[in-house]
């Protein structure tokens, strides 16, 4: 097949698969939500859960529902056992432990981009130490005193300073 033809079927293949999705964001648009029956069937399939009490929930809650449906779809089989196993994790998780992580979460959030970006490179740095070398590090952090800890932060923030 020429580029041309197969360019032009790659066109109105995703046209066509796409009409669905713009159908839901218009539809979004003009009710402030979505109607369950604009749900494709695999998504009502992902919230069935939630059919019962559809109508009754927020429009902003009803496009997120339908958005997060749409990603799980497109999950591979072991992307989506990876999302379950940290989905049961978390809730095994005690409630304080949860609204730690939620306040950590929304400090992150408001830092500036560039902020945000560093701490990024600096866990990607930790996750390729080795397990040991990690554990020490982390041995080493929770056996600081508050001004040790202090003194590293500071000598951090020069590296950073000079880099």
């Amino acid at each position: 097949m020429n580029a041309l033809r197969r360019n032009l079927l790659l066109m109105l293949m995703g046209t066509a698969l796409s009409g669905g999705v713009w159908s839901q964001l218009r539809a979004a648009e003009s009710t402030g939500g979505v109607e369950w029956n604009q749900l494709k069937p695999e998504q009502q399939k992902v919230r069935k859960n939630f059919e019962q009490r559809w109508r009754e929930l927020p429009p902003d809650r009803q496009r997120k529902l339908s958005e997060s449906a749409t990603h799980w779809i497109e999950l591979t089989p072991e992307q989506r056992q990876q999302t379950k196993h940290r989905f049961n994790q978390w809730r095994e998780l005690p409630e304080p432990r949860r609204a730690q992580i939620r306040k950590r979460y929304r400090e992150f959030r408001s830092l500036p981009p560039e902020e945000r970006e560093r701490l990024r490179k600096t866990f990607r740095k930790f996750q390729q130490l080795t397990p040991e070398q990690r554990q020490r590090l982390r041995e080493l952090w929770r056996n600081a005193t508050p001004e040790q800890r202090q003194r590293i932060r500071e000598r951090l923030r020069e590296r950073r300073n000079v880099s």
